[in-house]
């Protein structure tokens, strides 16, 4: 079993191996949902101008909310709307596969960096995305890539309406952001 170190790397370097392992150590949750954390953080830390400390509570706050539900929407996707001809997933390695993907997120802070830091911030955003494409690859069995990143796109859409429509009932400013 890999380091959490070396998973995080494994992540972030894209290794499909990385998280098919996570995706079969249960005991790899805990450091999923850590990862999120400190990426939310991290994220909080490069729009520190916007939202102060209480942004990066928040930020943090909803980032672990936002994983829990987007993992528990994939799932529906992944295993119902579109299964592949071997998926068997489990909410468990969703919800390990996608906070490892979560790794680049770490690197957020650095959006900190005037002028600049905006491209740094949607770089890593794009980096993740591309993280869960090949999480939700893995966790779902999915032969092909296509498909999951058909599964993450309708997922994401649908995220991101309901996001909103929290965020308007709410007033939640950070899940906007997040």
């Amino acid at each position: 079993m890999a380091s959490l170190q070396d998973r995080v790397i494994g992540a972030m370097t894209l290794q499909a191996a990385t998280f098919e392992e996570v995706e079969h150590d249960q005991g790899a949750t805990s450091q999923a949902a850590l990862i999120v954390l400190l990426a939310a953080v991290s994220s909080g830390i490069a729009w520190l101008w916007y939202g102060g400390l209480t942004g990066v509570v928040e930020n943090a706050v909803w980032a672990l909310v936002s994983w829990v539900l987007w993992a528990g929407l994939m799932w529906i996707i992944g295993t119902k709307i579109m299964p592949g001809r071997n998926t068997q997933a489990d909410l468990g390695q969703l919800l390990r596969t996608m906070g490892f993907a979560q790794s680049p997120g770490l690197l957020s802070f650095i959006g900190i960096i005037p002028i600049i830091g905006w491209v740094i911030v949607f770089a890593v955003f794009v980096w993740m995305l591309v993280a869960t494409v090949i999480a939700v690859r893995q966790a779902l069995d999915y032969d092909d890539t296509l498909r999951a990143l058909l599964a993450v796109g309708l997922a994401f859409v649908c995220a991101i309406v309901l996001t909103f429509l929290f965020a308007l009932l709410t007033g939640f400013r950070t899940a906007v952001v997040y």
